[in-house]
Parts: structure tokens; C-alpha cells; sequence
């Protein structure tokens, strides 16, 4: 509970809708947490004229659809995030898709953003590479939250969210001042695909990527899940292919998928069983 707060769910109510979280995302709210609950859902809650998340889950059982509890779920996803977050790491991943093009020769390289929120990481992978003269390369962006990917299309921030992390340079290149907000250019976002995806369920998006990022989202799955996740990623890449994990996060442990990369430090590659073939796809 947030301290000060007026209870408003019984322990079962909180369980439930936790449990919920992590079947639909794989995500676990930590014991110590919990309060997050409470404070995600106060707007369902005041739109349904609801008193409290025993109420909701009621709701919840009664539902003949699924369309409330993809509600209560996307309002509980962790969708932090900023414009080049770690901006040493998206150097360094640009820096390795130059000497992969390099290596492709006309291929085009694929990169694949899992878990990317509202399309900060993606957008600003994008920047990278039109200021570095690159070839654009396909960029894959992907979120298990309808919502998110919703703002994620519109390129549409607020101007706090523009100001983490954006120098003005950038802002005023790549975006357009629209009343309060900034809106990316067409030509900014038509360099990205979204799509709807759920790591914990879904198969990879078809072929092969040359570099994942996959940062900040293993942090809230069980080890099981973890592992599943892991399986999907490997599944995906390319052999010699890069792994970008979020500071906190290792393969250690965790996957025999992936090893820690000697030529780029904090990136993974994926382990190739003898005598494998490049893939072409």
C-alpha cells in the first residue's frame, strides 16, 4: 500500500489481478509492489464507477468478454522508457550494424526492438542511423500493449517526454511542434514496423535479424519465463548475430542460448551448435 492510502482490495483481489498480469504478459508484481496495482487501476475504477478492485475482479469473473482484463492488464505494464536510453549502448549497436552492412554487402540488414513501448528505443535507433548515413535497415518494433503501440504509431509525445533524452538538435530535426506536443516526421516513422507481439506467447516475427534488442524486460519475468523468452530470441537471430539485454539483465544463468560477445562488451551472441549454416533468410 502507498503509504497513507485507504485499503480498497482484499489480498485475494490483489492476487488475482496480479496473477492475471502474469499469465496475459508474463510480468510479476514483486511482493513489495503491490501498491502499484491499486495506483494503475484507479482510472478503471473512476470510469466504471467502481469502489474498490474487489469490485473490478467481480467484474472481471462476470465479463463475458476479454476486453476488461486486456483493460486492467495493459494499465499494469511497466512501460518505462526514454529517447536514447543508454545512448552508449545505441552507439555501439550502431557501431556493429556499420561493420555487419559491411559484411552483407546488398543484404539488408533486420533489427528487431522487442518490448518497445511507446517507440522511443526504435525511433531513436532510426535517428542513429539516418545521421550516420547508413542504409536504412529494417527495423522491427514490437509491445504486447495495444495502447502503447498506438502512440508508438502516432510518434506523438508530450514535451516532458520529448526532453528526456532528446537534445533540442534532434527535436527540431526529426520532430514538429504540434500545440502542446511533439509529433515525429512521416519519414522518421514510416523507417519502423509495429507490430503486436507477446514474448511470453507468440513464435518470433518471421525471418532472421541480425541484431535484437530486448532491454528492461526480463527484469519483471519468473526464471521459467525467462527461458521460454530466451528460446524465442535464438530462435530469431541470425547466426553471428547480437543480443542487447538492459543493464541489469544477464544470459548468465539463464539461457545455454547465448554467451557474452568479446568485440562489443555487454552484448550476446548466440551459441552455434557445430557446423551451422549461415542463415540466408
Amino acid at each position: 500500500m502507498i503509504p497513507g492510502s485507504t485499503p480498497i482490495a482484499s489480498a485475494g483481489a490483489m492476487n488475482m489481478i496480479a496473477a492475471l498480469l502474469e499469465q496475459r504478459a508474463g510480468q510479476q508484481i514483486a511482493a513489495n509492489r503491490t501498491w502499484r496495482i491499486e495506483t494503475a487501476l484507479k482510472p478503471i475504477l473512476r470510469e466504471r464507477g467502481l469502489g474498490s478492485l474487489d469490485e473490478l475482479v467481480a467484474q472481471l469473473i462476470a465479463a463475458r468478454t476479454g476486453e476488461l482484463a486486456d483493460q486492467v492488464v495493459d494499465a499494469l505494464l511497466n512501460q518505462e522508457t526514454s529517447f536514447f536510453r543508454d545512448v552508449a549502448v545505441l552507439d555501439m549497436i550502431a557501431d556493429a550494424a556499420q561493420a555487419m552492412q559491411a559484411e552483407a554487402g546488398h543484404r539488408r540488414l533486420r533489427i528487431w526492438s522487442a518490448g518497445c513501448s511507446t517507440g522511443q528505443e526504435p525511433l531513436s535507433l532510426a535517428m542513429l542511423f539516418s545521421e550516420r548515413e547508413m542504409p536504412d535497415p529494417e527495423i522491427v518494433a514490437t509491445d504486447v500493449s495495444p495502447a502503447a503501440l498506438a502512440r508508438a504509431r502516432s510518434g506523438r509525445f508530450s514535451q516532458f517526454e520529448i526532453q528526456r533524452g532528446l537534445p533540442v538538435r534532434r527535436m527540431m530535426t526529426w520532430f514538429d511542434s504540434v500545440n502542446a506536443d511533439w509529433v515525429a516526421k512521416p519519414e522518421l516513422v514510416r523507417k519502423l514496423q509495429f507490430r503486436q507481439h507477446n514474448l511470453t506467447l507468440d513464435a518470433a516475427p518471421a525471418g532472421c535479424f541480425d541484431i535484437i534488442l530486448c532491454r528492461n524486460v526480463m527484469l519483471y519475468f519468473s526464471v521459467a519465463v525467462r527461458r521460454k523468452v530466451f528460446d524465442t530470441l535464438a530462435s530469431a537471430i541470425r547466426p553471428g548475430g547480437l543480443l542487447a539485454l538492459g543493464a541489469g539483465e544477464t544470459v548468465i544463468g539463464q539461457t545455454d542460448h547465448f554467451t557474452p560477445c568479446e568485440k562489443y562488451r555487454g552484448f550476446y551472441r548466440r551459441v552455434e551448435a557445430p557446423g551451422t549454416l549461415l542463415a540466408t533468410a
